[in-house]
């Protein structure tokens, strides 16, 4: 528990990249961890066994695994059944995250059942909710996660529109009023003063990802502020 310890006030950089972006490839996301690591990043949030094996074999940082998979019957992408759970484990990340939303999951089976099966095959396995409502979070809790995450504010149809950084990140502060567990703040969490202000409201720690490790994106907002300058 001294390596979680460890995540306590600080950044946590996401280092993922899918099949269609420019940088997918475990062998990049191990040197772009490595770079954060360097940078004084104190864990590392990676999608994919792959991805995560590479990771470990560069930094050693607390990994919370994620294995993104589409089902046709479900809009849970987020480590959605007991098979992305095996695949993770044999990977060894500390923590594993899951979408803890209320959308349907795969095959109907609720997010009870879900979490009382992976709780029965892996008892020691340390779990984070990735949320996207008050309410989804304090259901969360109350399910026994270790770790609660704002990860999926705004993209979900129950909180369409909603923004984590909103009236000084209204949603962060009510979910810390009402859960017992450590919260991670995660989910458009985009300037060095945003992370901070998450851990100066209580966030166990923050979760940064595409304005650190997605260039496309970060290159993306310094072109179209040019343009909008000399179109007028």
């Amino acid at each position: 528990m001294d390596r979680i310890e460890g995540l306590r006030g600080r950044l946590i950089v996401s280092c993922q990249a899918l099949p269609e972006e420019p940088l997918h490839s475990s062998f990049i996301m191990g040197r772009m961890a490595l770079a954060a690591r360097e940078g004084g990043a104190a864990g590392i949030r990676a999608n994919t066994p792959e991805d995560i094996r590479e990771i470990k074999s560069m930094v050693d940082l607390p990994v919370i695994g994620i294995i993104k998979r589409n089902y046709a019957d479900s809009d849970v992408y987020i480590t959605p059944t007991m098979a992305e759970i095996d695949e993770l484990t044999e990977a060894e990340p500390e923590i594993i995250a899951v979408d803890a939303t209320v959308s349907g999951r795969p095959g109907g089976m609720s997010l009870d059942d879900f979490v009382a099966q992976i709780r029965r095959k892996y008892p020691r396995q340390l779990l984070m909710a990735d949320c996207s409502t008050i309410e989804e979070a304090v259901h969360a809790d109350r399910l026994g996660f270790d770790f609660i995450g704002t990860t999926l504010v705004g993209y979900t149809e129950q909180s369409a529109g909603s923004r984590i950084e909103a009236d000084d990140f209204y949603i962060l502060r009510e979910i810390l009023k009402r859960v017992g567990h450590r919260v991670i703040a995660e989910g458009n969490i985009d300037t060095p003063k945003k992370a901070r202000r998450v851990i100066e409201l209580g966030a166990y720690s923050v979760v940064v990802g595409s304005a650190i490790t997605r260039p496309q994106l970060i290159t993306k907002a310094f072109a179209q502020e040019l343009e909008g300058k000399f179109s007028n």
